[in-house]
C-alpha cells in the first residue's frame, strides 16, 4: 500500500470495528490490517483519536454519498420526503455496516465528530424543532426514528434481521409517508 492511501487505511479500520468492536481499534491492529508497519500508520494518524476523527469524516461523507445515490439528487434538489424515503432506504441497506453505526454512536461523544453527522442529518432528516413546528416535518421524523430503529435492532439483539424481511420493513416504513395511520 502506497503510504499516501488513507482511504485504504480508513476502510482498513472499518474492518477492524467490524471483527474486533470499537475496542479493538487500535493503530497496530489498523496498521496490521492495512499492511503497514506501525510507523506508517502514524505517518497518517498521530493516535487513536485522530483515526477515529478521521474514520467519522469519511463515513460521513460516504453515508451523504449514499444518501444522494439513493434519491437520485442531492438533499437541496429533494423535497423532504424524496430525503425521508432516501434516508430509509440507506439505513435499510445491507451496505450499512454494524462498525459504521458503532463509529457514529461513538461520534457522539465527540462535539467535533458528532457535528460531522448532524450535518450529514440536517441535510437528510427533519431536526426536532422541525418537527415540532410541522405535522408532516413530524411524520418524517417518526420514519427517521423507525428507520434507526432496523439497524438499532440489529446491533441490540445478536440476531439481524434477515434480509428479505429488511426490506419489507423498509418499504413499509416509507409508505407511512403517504397514508400516516396516526392521523385517523
Amino acid at each position: 500500500m502506497r503510504p499516501n492511501n488513507r482511504t485504504a487505511i480508513l476502510d482498513a479500520a472499518v474492518r477492524v470495528v467490524t471483527r474486533d468492536g470499537l475496542r479493538g481499534l487500535t493503530l497496530e491492529a489498523t496498521a496490521e490490517e492495512a499492511g503497514l508497519t506501525r510507523g506508517g500508520m502514524m505517518y497518517h494518524f498521530r493516535d487513536r483519536g485522530a483515526l477515529v476523527h478521521a474514520l467519522n469524516e469519511h463515513l460521513a461523507r460516504e453515508w451523504d454519498a449514499r444518501l444522494e445515490a439513493a434519491a437520485g439528487k442531492p438533499a437541496e434538489a429533494c423535497t423532504p420526503n424524496e430525503r425521508a424515503v432516501a434516508y430509509t432506504v440507506v439505513t435499510a441497506s445491507e451496505e450499512t455496516n454494524p462498525a459504521e453505526l458503532a463509529l457514529l454512536l461513538e461520534a457522539s461523544k465527540s462535539p467535533t465528530d458528532s457535528a460531522l453527522w448532524d450535518e450529514v442529518q440536517r441535510r437528510w432528516t427533519p431536526t426536532p424543532a422541525e418537527a415540532e413546528a410541522d405535522p408532516a416535518a413530524l411524520d418524517r421524523f417518526v420514519l427517521r426514528l423507525a428507520a434507526d430503529g432496523l439497524w438499532a435492532y440489529d446491533a441490540l439483539s445478536g440476531d439481524p434481521l434477515p434480509p428479505a424481511l429488511r426490506h419489507r420493513l423498509a418499504a413499509r416504513i416509507t409508505t407511512l409517508l403517504a397514508d400516516p395511520p396516526w392521523h385517523t
